[in-house]
């Protein structure tokens, strides 16, 4: 028995359950293997590279869904979804960020639409829509907060969560409401070892007349793929990059420099609390091996920990 990629649901015989299907498209009634290898898609992603306007360490493509042909194809311009393909080095990062991103939503967070599909090689590939577009052209602002300091990706860990949190102060239409969403996420990353959250992985959006932060973006589980991990997190907090703990991440960030009431604290806490089950249930069932799963199960109930103390 199969168990869809979009879904995580029992899919018989078929690639995709009915529900995974609709959730792409309530028009889409199968959906043909991508075009391409894994090997392929990074090809292409490295030959596409200087036409897109999305970047980073994770080769990515641009792409639309054509519903008539039931099939993802690669664009240049005009894309909807990116898509992530197998690492060459690093093992399983689009299982990885699939179940990390459905965490993410359990616990409270707001992240697109998103999942797998499988590859003409069979292996899985990570999708996600875009949510600064709009319709078949439009384009919604949105701007990093390397772009909001005035710093590059070169310079992009040349920052520390204290400065960023005054970004939100100076930017944000309601600072408050942004400042508990930061938290939250905060929180989250430190309970999924995502090492990597810099500048560049933080972004706001114009919703309307407000802005506010974006959904939330390239949630990995980094701790269980680099070798070492001798950080837990990205930008410096109370001049630490490890040894978190709750003091430093709920009393010291949350409260101090957030300036978040207990309600709100204690909110967030007993909400990720309350997720705990559905967390251990996705690992459970996500596509990662078995070694990887281990290893995230047992890095995520170390970190629960800390933040129970």
């Amino acid at each position: 028995m199969k168990h869809c990629p979009i879904t995580y649901e029992s899919c018989g015989k078929s690639l995709y359950s009915e529900k995974g299907l609709n959730l792409l498209s309530q028009n889409l009634e199968r959906l043909e293997l991508l075009e391409y290898t894994a090997a392929e898609q990074r090809s292409e992603a490295m030959a596409r590279a200087t036409k897109l306007s999305i970047q980073g360490v994770q080769p990515k493509l641009s792409a639309i869904l054509n519903i008539k042909d039931s099939r993802f194809e690669l664009v240049d311009t005009g894309g909807k979804y990116i898509l992530k393909p197998q690492h060459h080095i690093y093992p399983q990062l689009p299982e990885n960020e699939d179940v990390t991103m459905r965490m993410a939503k359990a616990a409270g967070i707001n992240v697109p639409r998103h999942g797998m599909i499988w590859s003409k090689d069979m292996t899985l590939t990570y999708f996600i829509k875009r949510f600064d577009r709009a319709g078949h052209k439009d384009k919604i602002p949105v701007e990093d907060f390397a772009q909001l300091a005035g710093l590059s990706r070169d310079t992009k860990y040349n920052y520390t969560m204290e400065k960023l949190v005054l970004l939100i102060d100076e930017f944000c239409t309601f600072p408050v409401i942004e400042k508990a969403k930061l938290f939250r996420l905060v929180l989250f990353n430190f309970l999924t070892g995502n090492e990597d959250m810099h500048l560049k992985n933080f972004s706001v959006i114009r919703n309307g007349e407000k802005i506010e932060l974006s959904p939330a973006y390239d949630l990995v589980n980094s701790t269980i793929v680099l070798k070492g991990g001798a950080e837990e997190i990205a930008l410096s907090l109370a001049g630490k990059k490890r040894k978190l703990t709750r003091k430093v991440l709920v009393d010291y960030f949350g409260k101090e420099r957030c300036g978040l009431t207990n309600k709100i604290i204690d909110g967030t806490l007993q909400e990720i609390d309350a997720a705990k089950p559905l967390f251990f249930e996705l690992l459970d069932k996500c596509f990662l091996s078995d070694e990887l799963k281990i290893k995230f199960q047992g890095l995520l109930e170390k970190r629960l920990k800390i933040i129970e103390e």
